[in-house]
């Protein structure tokens, strides 16, 4: 193992601190949450920029910029359509930006790296609440299974990087997430900007009723954004361990539950009504965030008020959001 000096505790401020996908849902939030918190330094690259998955590209940029701290979240992300449909995209260009950035990072001596991944990796039909020790213990959901092994394997090269080099990189694995700079569009949204859009639609538009799919029985967690970047910033600042992380909140709703506050937040009276035609998928999907309570971390922005603050958000931003 390679020796290493670097002591964990609070990072320095005034040190560069790269945000690799700084204008995603999660990277934004992070870029925020740093700003806020005091650093001076901070680094991002459009896509139309720095191609990640250039390597050339990406090495040199390292060389310029000489970071010293990393958050990589970017990613090429999508839905369950996008997933099923191109799973060679998600598998290639996410093994791809991941080892560019990882790799060029171990060569220029970046000291704090923390890789973001996706609650997607665990087993289809692992034990609930899922705990970090059930990867690789069973089959993957089959359509969304090319991009959980690429961040699988993100996963395994921050376990060598610290195996090989002494390096004190991590990994964090958030649940579901939502927030400021979601994706409101009905093809690629996921279930609660979905439901926002919907409901806001309703609302304005004076319909008696609203028709969501399945039965409304299945039970999800959702953790807001800011929160996840919260979260990224203490682990790097007092986690050090080879086993990736679980960011949740450790509490779940019903789908029934969450159109109800989504309703109430947008102000829509009419009837919520359900058709059990629909899939539902499945029935639960909670993270154990025991590890990450350990760590000294836990959410602090309540799912209602969550769901109103991001509902504020959609309305300000109706012109310029994705949709």
């Amino acid at each position: 193992m390679g020796d290493t000096n670097f002591a964990l505790g609070r990072l320095d401020r005034a040190s560069t601190f790269y945000v690799a996908g700084h204008r995603g849902l999660v990277g934004s939030a992070i870029w925020r949450n740093l700003e806020n918190e005091g650093f001076k330094n901070l680094v991002g690259r459009l896509s139309s920029e720095l191609d990640l998955k250039d390597r050339e590209a990406v090495f040199a940029f390292f060389a310029e910029t000489k970071p010293r701290y990393v958050v990589l979240a970017a990613a090429k992300v999508g839905g369950i359509l996008a997933n099923s449909k191109f799973p060679v995209d998600f598998l290639s260009d996410n093994l791809r930006i991941q080892v560019n950035v990882l790799d060029a990072a171990r060569v220029h001596g970046v000291e704090r790296l923390l890789f973001l991944g996706s609650s997607c990796i665990y087993p289809k039909f692992a034990e609930q609440p899922i705990r970090e020790d059930s990867l690789l213990t069973g089959h993957l959901e089959p359509t969304n299974d090319a991009y959980a092994i690429a961040k699988i394997a993100g996963i395994m090269q921050i376990q060598a990087v610290r195996r090989q080099y002494g390096l004190p990189w991590i990994s964090a694995m958030p649940t579901n997430l939502y927030g400021p700079g979601d994706n409101f569009s009905p093809e690629g949204s996921h279930v609660l900007p979905a439901l926002i859009r919907r409901y806001d639609d309703a609302a304005k538009n004076g319909s008696d009723s609203v028709t969501n799919w399945g039965s409304g029985s299945p039970r999800r967690e959702f953790l807001h954004v800011d929160d996840m970047a919260a979260a990224c910033l203490h682990l790097m600042e007092n986690y050090d361990g080879p086993s990736q992380v679980n960011v949740g909140t450790g509490s779940d709703v019903t789908i029934k539950e969450l159109a109800s506050m989504v309703a109430d937040a947008v102000g829509f009276k009419g009837n919520i009504e359900w058709d059990a035609n629909r899939p539902d998928g499945t029935p639960r999907k909670l993270l154990d965030v025991s590890k990450l309570a350990k760590a000294g971390w836990s959410s602090s922005i309540g799912l209602e008020e969550g769901i109103r603050t991001t509902v504020d958000w959609y309305r300000a931003n109706l012109e310029s959001i994705r949709h």
